[in-house]
């Protein structure tokens, strides 16, 4: 009996090694794992910071396109107008000159312009009148 309580006591023994080796086990995959977590924790801060930065950058790039190309409209706007208003003053011009060499014309020929100005008004009065 003394042997099987030997046996016993070097089985407790053995248990308890295994036991304590497994709790070391169990401490050290615990303490791999927290730092893992750690870790992922700190990249994940940093990808965050990085996509932060990045989305503001990109935000403030598309603003500066934004105002370089309202001001290249703005730009071609008042180009436009300006050519637009040169051609008004050339068809006023033209419209002046026009009207001096009717009034001279008219001035000469009082009778046919009369005429003319009759046979237009009929013709507008019967393209009127077919309505």
């Amino acid at each position: 009996m003394a042997n099987m309580d030997h046996t016993a006591d070097k089985a407790k023994r053995d248990a308890e090694r295994l036991g304590n080796e497994a709790k070391s086990a169990a401490r050290d995959v615990a303490d791999d794992a927290r730092n893992a977590a750690e870790t992922a924790k700190e990249r994940g801060k940093d990808l965050y910071e990085d996509v932060k930065s990045k989305a503001g950058e990109y935000a403030e790039k598309a603003s500066e396109l934004g105002q370089e190309y309202a001001e290249a409209a703005k730009d071609e706007a008042r180009r436009l107008y300006r050519a637009g208003e040169r051609k008004a003053h050339e068809v006023a011009e033209y419209a002046g000159d026009y009207y001096d060499e009717v009034e001279t014309m008219v001035r000469r020929n009082p009778a046919q312009a009369l005429g003319i100005a009759a046979g237009v008004g009929f013709l507008i009065g019967l393209i009127l009148a077919r309505r």
